[in-house]
């Protein structure tokens, strides 16, 4: 006989199908986000591959394509489906990338710090969440992978800062609509 918690009134194999459904949509929307990422920065540097701000993006760049293959690997891993849009998000990166990289340096540092904010408020929600439904163990690799990627883009966040960001035309009204695209592409990637 499966008998139910009392203190959520749940069969435990429900609490389990719950938590492999959150780690699916986890990893299908943040192997979606790194190969955007990798996009958004291949953009970049078709635009600005030969300036001086070159070095500092392929640097960021190199980042996100440790972030991607680690992504590959764990969708393997855990048997995850890779979203149906990604060929939509690989495209929609590029012309981000580019878009804001022809603003100039501070164009393609205004996207990096707007698309890394995002990114990381996403990241500090998903550690919140394992750690609320007390899977830190079950999970701990995961929860490293995820703490690493967070604090990395963290760091190009602040690197965007420092490299004239908000010095881009229109920043405040740049970082708002590439926020929103970015909150816009989270919630329907953890789903299609």
């Amino acid at each position: 006989a499966v008998v139910s918690t009392q203190s959520t009134g749940e069969y435990p194999s429900d609490k389990y199908k719950r938590s492999e459904e959150m780690i699916q949509r986890f990893l299908r929307v943040d192997h979606a986000g790194e190969v955007g990422a990798n996009d958004i920065y291949a953009g970049q540097m078709a635009v600005l591959g030969r300036s001086e701000v070159a070095p500092l993006i392929q640097h960021m760049w190199d980042q996100e394509k440790v972030h991607r293959a680690k992504m590959n690997e764990l969708i393997v891993e855990h048997r995850v489906r890779p979203t149906v849009l990604l060929p939509f998000w690989r495209a929609a990166g590029f012309a981000l990338g580019a878009g804001t990289a022809l603003l100039g340096k501070e164009g393609a540092m205004a996207c990096t710090v707007a698309v890394e904010d995002t990114i990381v408020t996403h990241y500090t929600d998903q550690i919140r969440d394992i750690v609320e439904q007390g899977k830190e163990e079950e999970y701990r690799e995961l929860l490293q992978v995820i703490k690493k990627f967070r604090d990395e883009e963290l760091e190009h966040h602040d690197t965007g800062i420092e490299h004239g960001a908000e010095l881009a035309p229109q920043y405040k009204l740049l970082s708002k609509i590439i926020k929103l695209g970015c909150q816009t592409a989270i919630k329907v990637a953890e789903r299609v």
